[in-house]
């Protein structure tokens, strides 16, 4: 392994999320950097970006959303966090203590979609029509370069959006119809062996906590032991760019720390990641007397760095792509903090599955579409043993309830729990000690908007010389946004690209590219 002139050189990432973490992870592991060269600059007084969880019990956990992980794919993810020690278990890496869970806790829903009548349907028929088979099968051997900038209802019918695959795979993966083609067709090619068990979620592996806990809290520690220092509630405004041979390189970079502007230089050798983007960006929470409040990238800025440099420079893509329509991007989730186990309780005896090992749990006709987790407990380390914790998310925050007379965007916790025990068919007593925490995020799926070639950056644009994106809108052929591998393989990309490191990345597993896997999911497909 080889790279250019690590010695001396110093290295600035815009961000604290997973990306930007595991890219300097990636410079001080394999690009040989001290971590006393390297700076990390968020604009939030904690690091992690998407992978959040806060609160306490007393005053109620909040998570915005946890991502899918497996172990067939996340190759880039898993080869990470196989040398970031666990912080709970000496000897362990968090890979380690990641599968040593899951063999513990295994999932199989056996309550995957329940339907108006509080009934627990059948899913192992996918509820294909012959035309439905095909359209799909056009849809998965289509080429990028044929779906273009079409959406998922430009190649299925009407009929299609009400099969039980479509209301199982646009839950697990937040899918709307109006969503890209493109990604909708890469997700059913990298997770092709989800196809054949989306009914049980076997695949579907989870972290021991909170993935703020679990993955990031070691992440940083193992950083901050090798000297990284983070500058948190630091806000980058500007990065200023330079002709330097034939390419353009960053040459200085504005920040402002509360009401202090400053000005760093940066050294032509020196290396900056930027995080352009958020999915969270401009989030907001509301508590169990008061809904969220509307916020838009107006309110919070996190666009307007990449805004303004695609502005600048050809080929740093095109924000208004995704940014442009809270709409279509829009979702809500919450989280719930109880002080006994009733719901839990009344939940594992309804679905036959104990907390952690059935997923999701879709009520299928709810007019918000609205699903439920009940993650193995506790789900923060800090969590009294008497307490629970679970998590909900809805796709149609714009409609009005089956049991709340308004739309879910405008609810507090209180109603949510209330449109929650309605469709369960239970009293809201079984919430009498419950704390529900909703949060509204305006661009939670602005990832999966319909895209042109060129709209995404790739990690290193041919353009720059010392400038990587590593975020959810950069472009990696084959791979897959709204995942945390998607982040920690385009910082891996970057950083070997940046720094001349002669090593294979990790490539992305070709399940779709098996007989057997294939046959699986044709199988399925005609069940």
């Amino acid at each position: 392994m080889e790279n250019n002139m690590a010695s001396g050189r110093k290295a600035y990432l815009v961000g604290g999320g997973i990306g930007s973490l595991a890219a300097a992870a990636f410079l001080i592991r394999d690009g040989g950097l001290k971590g006393s060269d390297i700076t990390v600059y968020e604009m939030l007084p904690i690091l992690g970006g998407s992978l959040d969880g806060a609160g306490s019990a007393s005053d109620g956990y909040s998570m915005r959303g946890g991502r899918m992980l497996t172990t067939d794919n996340y190759e880039c993810t898993w080869g990470l966090f196989k040398t970031i020690p666990s912080l709970e278990h000496p000897g362990l890496t968090v890979f380690e203590e990641t599968i040593a869970f899951n063999e513990r806790v295994r999932s199989h829903s056996k309550a995957r979609l329940i339907d108006r009548d509080c009934a627990i349907l059948d899913v192992t028929s996918m509820g294909f029509s012959m035309n439905d088979r095909l359209e799909l099968l056009s849809l998965s051997v289509a080429s990028e370069e044929r779906l273009g900038a079409t959406r998922i209802t430009d190649w299925l019918s009407p009929s299609f959006f009400e099969t039980k695959f479509w209301y199982m795979w646009a839950t697990t993966f937040a899918f709307q119809p109006w969503h890209s083609a493109v990604e909708f067709r890469r997700y059913l090619h990298r997770f092709i062996k989800e196809f054949s068990r989306i009914e049980t979620l076997a695949g579907v592996k989870r972290t021991v906590y909170n993935q703020y806990d679990s993955l990031v809290r070691p992440l940083a520690a193992w950083l901050e032991e090798r000297g990284v220092h983070f500058a948190r509630d630091t806000l980058v405004t500007d990065l200023v760019l330079a002709p330097i041979g034939g390419k353009s390189a960053v040459s200085r970079i504005l920040l402002r720390h509360g009401e202090a502007a400053e000005a760093i230089d940066v050294g032509p050798e020196d290396l900056v990641f930027f995080q352009n983007g958020s999915m969270t960006d401009a989030s907001s929470l509301g508590s169990m007397t008061s809904a969220p409040p509307h916020r838009t990238k107006h309110d919070s800025g996190g666009w307007a760095l990449w805004e303004k440099l695609a502005a600048e420079h050809p080929g740093f893509g095109n924000p208004a792509a995704f940014n442009s329509s809270i709409a279509e991007s829009c979702w809500i989730s919450f989280t719930v903090t109880q002080g006994n186990t009733r719901f839990f309780d009344h939940m594992e005896s309804f679905t036959g599955n104990v907390a952690g090992t059935g997923g999701l749990v879709t009520f299928k006709d709810s007019s918000w579409l609205m699903s439920v987790v009940l993650a193995h407990q506790p789900h923060f380390p800090d969590q009294p043993a008497t307490s629970r914790v679970f998590w909900g998310y809805a796709l149609h925050p714009d409609r009005i309830g089956d049991f709340v007379p308004k739309a879910m965007s405008a609810c507090c916790g209180e109603d949510l729990l209330i449109e929650l025990c309605g469709h369960l068919n239970i009293d809201m007593t079984v919430f009498e000690t419950a704390n529900c925490i909703p949060c509204r995020m305006p661009y939670i799926t602005s990832m999966f908007m319909p895209r042109s070639k060129g709209e995404r950056p790739f990690p290193v644009p041919e353009t720059t010389r010392n400038l990587a994106f590593v975020s959810q809108f950069v472009e990696i052929p084959e791979d897959v946004v709204f995942t945390v591998e998607y982040s920690v393989r385009a910082a891996q990309m970057a950083v070997y690209q940046l720094l001349g490191i002669d090593a294979q990345i990790p490539p992305v597993s070709h399940y779709d590219r098996s007989a057997r896997v294939n046959l699986s999911a044709a199988i399925k497909a005609f069940r």
